[in-house]
């Protein structure tokens, strides 16, 4: 028999949203739970030793560039960097070598990026500054309807109408970012390296409404490089975790939450796997996915809406890691000279981003000449490794579902699939050797959902971040406002607004929601220091 407690509110899931929910209702001064399934901490944001002993991996988030605009971080709203939060800012910031020995080269300094693209297009050249200027107009409407929740400000579409060019951007916003990129640049490495960038969130670029997309990529890497958190993604739910536990909050992992404790139509706490009852006096709070959240209440406490809501809901581009522990970086050809880079990317050329995406809707494994993102974190940051050594992860994107529709295949393929992706990338960095490789660690769309419940079929971001899943739509229509159809009841996390990758938006929204709905100064609360 397990335990049993109250408190004001119950957080179900651990992963960084629902740390960063926890860390502001925890600062409003709210007696806080956080109940995790998983031993650690942090979801999809963890630093584990996969391969050997002193090896430090990222499994899933390693790039906190999106994070950097997050009110949480511009203003220290949660005193993070106070308790040491810090970040790295590669440079070069990324690298993309092509299979006729040429290679792009992004730098901090725009102008070095600049003469780079130059060496291939003096038209690309000034495209490039053309769009980064364009972009420089309107990031902050984008920024602020990200960590605005639904409902509580202008939506996106008002935003843009009340610029004097509001009618430009509308239509840039709805347009494919195979549009915009294919109208600004014109050579084929150009493209490729845009397309590529444009594709880091996990959206096919040929998809209408991903037009933004072709200017933040490139933008925010431009700005803040590929960042990274030093000492890895794990750091971020540790120092999370010190804040709810110093304001009087608690946590317990190992404890999956198995069923929604209802009283009277509402939801009053959670059961967890091994029988303890955690009780909220004022409520509730799940980033559990939900496809998974709607088995632990009864069904006709959902309402047949959200029911079908949630049956409807797509995973999108998900994605094959390959972890390795290195004796030496691999070294790119970066103008001409063998260089470590934090950062590379292979995408081959603007037809193959193409194919890949063609080859993923059909279930196909793109093989022959695969897109792939590497990052050798230790280049920049040494203790994610012994003295001497490195990590890498090499990232493609592969189906969940291969054609045949059967996932189980991965656990038979997964090793040679691990293994044609290397001998691919040996072409660009011919030191990676067999003897250079200590260890390996594979993980397919099928072991990522193994991993974190919350990678629904394999995708990392909760689910597609399409127009039918996005803003007032995610995750159902009707719910976009983290309020859940159960009373007591509200949901964070990347299945809802502003979805995946790591921004801390889903658990500012919707903390920002609790608060205000508690009757509390929520804005003030959110914004004031840490006490």
């Amino acid at each position: 028999m397990g335990e049993i407690l109250e408190f004001d509110v119950v957080v179900a899931g651990g992963g960084h949203n629902g740390l960063v929910c926890a860390a502001y209702l925890a600062k409003a001064g709210l007696r806080v739970l956080v109940v995790e399934g998983q031993e650690i901490l942090g979801g999809d944001t963890t630093t584990e030793p996969l391969t050997l002993p002193g090896f430090r991996h990222d499994p899933c988030a390693t790039a906190f560039e999106l994070f950097q605009g997050s009110p949480i971080v511009r203003y220290d709203e949660l005193g993070l960097r106070q308790r040491g939060l810090r970040f790295l800012y590669p440079d070069p910031v990324v690298t993309m070598p092509f299979e006729d020995g040429t290679s792009l080269t992004m730098w901090r300094d725009r102008q070095r990026t600049i003469r780079e693209i130059a060496r291939f297009s003096h038209h690309d050249a000034e495209a490039y500054q053309e769009l980064l200027a364009e972009y420089d107009s309107v990031r902050e409407i984008f920024n602020a309807h990200r960590y605005t929740p639904i409902g509580y400000g202008p939506s996106l579409e008002e935003r843009l109408d009340a610029l004097p060019n509001g009618g430009y951007w509308k239509r840039r916003y709805r347009q494919s970012a195979l549009e915009i990129i294919t109208e600004y640049f014109e050579d084929d490495h150009v493209r490729a390296f845009m397309l590529w960038l444009a594709f880091m969130t996990l959206q096919p670029v040929d998809r209408p409404y991903t037009g933004r997309l072709a200017y933040a990529l490139p933008h925010g890497r431009q700005t803040n490089s590929w960042t990274l958190p030093a000492g890895g993604a794990g750091v971020l739910p540790g120092l999370l975790a010190e804040i709810i536990q110093e304001k009087g909050g608690e946590i317990r992992t190992g404890r999956w939450v198995v069923e929604l404790l209802m009283e009277n139509g509402r939801c009053v706490g959670v059961r967890t796997s091994d029988g303890s009852v955690y009780r909220a006096r004022q409520a509730v709070v799940s980033s559990i996915h939900i496809k998974h959240l709607v088995d632990m209440a009864p069904r006709e406490a959902w309402g047949e809406a959200f029911l079908k809501g949630v049956a409807q809901w797509q995973a999108g581009c998900t994605m094959f890691v390959a972890h390795y522990a290195l004796r030496e970086p691999p070294r790119y050809p970066v103008n001409g000279e063998p260089l470590p880079v934090v950062t590379a990317g292979i995408a081959g050329s603007a037809d193959n981003m193409l194919r890949l995406i063609s080859d993923f809707r059909r279930g196909q494994l793109h093989l022959d000449t695969p897109v792939l993102l590497v990052l050798t974190p230790s280049v920049e940051d040494p203790s994610r490794a012994p003295h001497g050594y490195h990590t890498l992860k090499v990232v493609s994107f592969l189906p969940y579902e291969l054609a045949g529709g059967d996932p189980s295949r991965w656990d038979t393929l997964k090793e040679d699939v691990a293994r044609q992706l290397l001998d691919y990338l040996r072409r660009f960095a011919p030191n990676l050797r067999d003897e250079v490789i200590l260890a390996h660690y594979v993980e397919s769309p099928l072991d990522l959902e193994r991993r974190n419940p919350h990678n629904w079929h394999g995708t990392c971001h909760g689910g597609d971040m399409s127009p039918a899943q996005s803003d007032e739509l995610r995750p159902v229509p009707g719910w976009a406002t983290h309020r859940m159809p159960i009373p007591g009841l509200y949901q964070t996390g990347s299945t809802t607004h502003s979805g995946g990758s790591v921004t801390g938006g889903p658990g500012r929204n919707a903390a920002w929601v609790i608060l205000d709905d508690l009757g509390m100064p929520a804005e003030a609360i959110l914004r004031a220091p840490l006490p």
